[in-house]
């Protein structure tokens, strides 16, 4: 697939279908996201793969509560991905402290797009979630409590006739600018 087009058909994917996801689909997304650039090579990250059903919607659980329940779709994605922020190096922590940066959570960033392509090229639909019961989660996951959870990424097939939507972005004169603001 042509990359133009990947990034086309690469959305936020809010219904899954109940079919299982192949463990190799999940493998490759997580190699293109192990390959992802960071500062100083840190590789801040840690990829926690949640596919235990009853596990999973309980991960699934802590995305939403009574009041927030815009990620209640993900008690449907048979996979979550959970990143957890590692410690970057010391050179890549001191040039944050330096320039005000928090580059791991750029790093994040990045590491999870690389998810997300490469399941859309895999025909795979998944969904950032940064609104989650951090404590709850790791309990769940025995994450230690002095690590932080950066993202978690729902992975499934969309259900049949599921549409891509029209992308709706900013005009390019509002977002470029060259050789100034």
């Amino acid at each position: 697939m042509d990359f133009s087009e990947l990034i086309k058909i690469r959305q936020s994917v809010r219904s899954y279908s109940d079919k299982a996801v192949e463990k190799e689909k999940i493998e490759k997304c997580l190699e293109a996201a192990r390959l992802a650039p960071s500062a100083s090579n840190s590789q801040p990250w840690k990829y926690i793969v949640v596919d235990d059903k009853e596990l999973k919607n309980k991960v699934a659980e802590a995305t939403y509560d009574k009041l927030v329940k815009f990620n209640k779709f993900a008690l449907q994605a048979p996979v979550i991905v959970v990143i957890v922020l590692e410690k970057p190096k010391l050179i890549s922590q001191i040039g944050g402290e330096i320039k005000k940066r928090e580059w791991p959570l750029i790093d994040i960033g990045i590491t999870a797009e690389h998810f997300c392509l490469q399941a859309a090229e895999l025909g795979l639909g998944t969904c950032m979630i940064g609104w989650f019961n951090q404590k709850r989660i790791q309990k769940l996951l025995n994450i230690p409590k002095n690590k932080t959870i950066g993202l978690a990424i729902t992975a499934g097939y969309p259900p049949d006739g599921y549409p891509l939507r029209k992308k709706i972005r900013k005009e390019k004169s509002e977002v470029i600018g060259y050789n100034k603001y």
